[in-house]
């Protein structure tokens, strides 16, 4: 099972907690999702006030490790003061760490995010960053203190599912040791199961379960299909060949003569 920062979990599916229907919908769906962990924005709990609160009991009933996320911000102080902020709410050094570069693609702020990680990781936090799959931003955040990288595989929320492969499949081999969670983009859980294919270890979904007509019920399809992608990595899976190669024995066939 996944190991993230000496925490052993029993599932591979990290699942977000916002835009659902409904908070009885989002219960449901973690319970049927097997997940450990949700992540929760600091924005979200906060705001509305009372309804913050209710929010956050919601999720200490469900028995789930909370990773706050840093969602929303475009600076380095912004981030380190949001993760600040996060610890002392939800009282965890666990942080998912996101500094968006660019508006439209949400895409990340890698020099931010390698300076925001080594402030945080040297103040004691265990950052989740969220990143490209860019080997040397990865190499960079790894010297900054990080030991799990949330790499892409497409923008957040845009379904599109791994984008390149080659690069996500050249991370894990880069760092054999160093547990990965793909994070943002995964749409279907045949993208999911994709990922889990080239050797990830776990999977951060939130868009793709949450804005489903049946929410609940493609929280338990992502889970099986996580499992799914996992095991056929472990249990090696044939390579693509040039041509056809006969399931049945051709040597000692009947000869009609």
């Amino acid at each position: 099972m996944p190991v993230f920062y000496g925490s052993e979990l029993r599932s591979r599916l990290l699942l977000g907690t916002a835009r659902y229907p409904s908070p009885a919908v989002l219960a449901e769906a973690v319970r049927r999702s097997g997940t450990d962990i949700v992540t929760v924005s600091l924005r979200r709990e906060t705001a509305g006030g009372r309804q913050g609160g209710a929010f956050f009991e919601l999720i200490r009933e469900l028995g789930v490790r909370v990773l706050p996320n840093t969602a929303g911000c475009h600076s380095v102080s912004e981030a380190v003061l949001t993760a600040k902020m996060a610890r002392e709410i939800f009282a965890t050094d666990w942080i998912k760490l996101e500094v968006i570069g660019h508006h439209e693609t949400l895409q990340p702020d890698v020099f931010g995010l390698v300076e925001a990680a080594r402030i945080l990781a040297g103040e004691g936090f265990e950052v989740f960053p969220y990143t490209t799959d860019d080997l040397v931003v990865a190499e960079r955040l790894l010297e900054a203190g990080c030991k799990v990288l949330m790499p892409w595989c497409a923008p957040i929320g845009s379904a599109m599912g791994p984008q390149n492969v080659p690069s996500l499949r050249a991370m894990r081999a880069e760092f054999p040791d160093v547990p990965l969670i793909v994070d943002a983009g995964i749409g279907r859980p045949s993208h999911a199961a994709a990922v889990m294919e080239l050797g990830y270890d776990a999977v951060l979904l939130n868009t793709a379960v949450a804005g489903a007509g049946e929410p609940v019920a493609m929280a338990e399809a992502f889970a099986k299909a996580i499992a799914a992608g996992h095991i056929a990595y472990h249990a090696g899976m044939l390579e693509p060949r040039d041509m056809a190669v006969p399931s049945t024995p051709v040597i000692g066939k009947a000869v009609f003569s």
